[in-house]
């Protein structure tokens, strides 16, 4: 990617999340606050860091790869993604929540549903970081060194686990909250990561054999 590339990636990415910020704040203000140790808070910080891997490993796999379907793919997840972030860090802002709690990654997901079930969301503690489909530091640094269509193939298989993480992850809260705010972001990432791991898959089955 040359420096010109990068830097309108970065400038899109910063005012996506300014634009989102503000909206969340706006957003906010609709709605009874939700708790420090509800779902919907915590959901919101743990989508945000869930979201920081795949904006970062968006932006390896376009400059290791000379696929525009790729590229295009990566660059768009990115920039929606950071976006996102921008509008969960907005909301807890606004709702004088902090951005980080002393429990642990996805403890939210044992709280009752609110049927009043368990809901069968909770996740794996062994997960890496915690949190579902979240690539290991080494699988991200076997992405950083790889180039062509070896860093297309495993950002796609890395990817692809990633969305289904973040699609449960979103499944997990639709059925634990029913703040406004929440319900459409999480409802949002569903339905775009879901589109996105039906394109991946296709373009992954099209690589040539390794």
């Amino acid at each position: 990617m040359t420096r010109g590339r990068v830097v309108a990636v970065i400038l899109a990415a910063v005012l996506l999340i300014a634009g989102a910020f503000a909206l969340g704040r706006v957003a906010a203000g609709t709605a009874p606050t939700p708790t420090t140790d509800s779902a919907a808070a915590g959901f919101l910080r743990d989508m945000q860091v869930h979201h920081a891997q795949a904006v970062e490993m968006a932006l390896l796999v376009r400059d290791r790869t000379d696929d525009e379907t790729v590229r295009t793919i990566a660059y768009d997840m990115a920039v929606t993604q950071a976006g996102q972030s921008g509008a969960m860090y907005g909301l807890l802002d606004a709702w004088d929540l902090p951005q980080r709690s002393a429990q642990r990654a996805m403890a939210w997901t044992e709280l009752p549903a609110l049927d009043g079930s368990d809901s069968g969301h909770q996740m794996d503690p062994d997960a890496p970081g915690g949190m579902p489909g979240l690539a290991t530091d080494a699988e991200v640094a076997e992405l950083e060194a790889a180039t062509g269509d070896a860093a297309v193939r495993l950002f796609l298989k890395l990817m692809i686990a990633h969305h289904e993480g973040g699609v449960e992850m979103a499944d997990a809260v639709l059925a634990r909250t029913d703040v406004p705010q929440v319900v459409t972001l999480a409802e949002g990432i569903r339905r775009a990561q879901q589109a996105e791991i039906d394109a991946m898959t296709q373009l992954l089955a099209a690589l040539p054999p390794e």
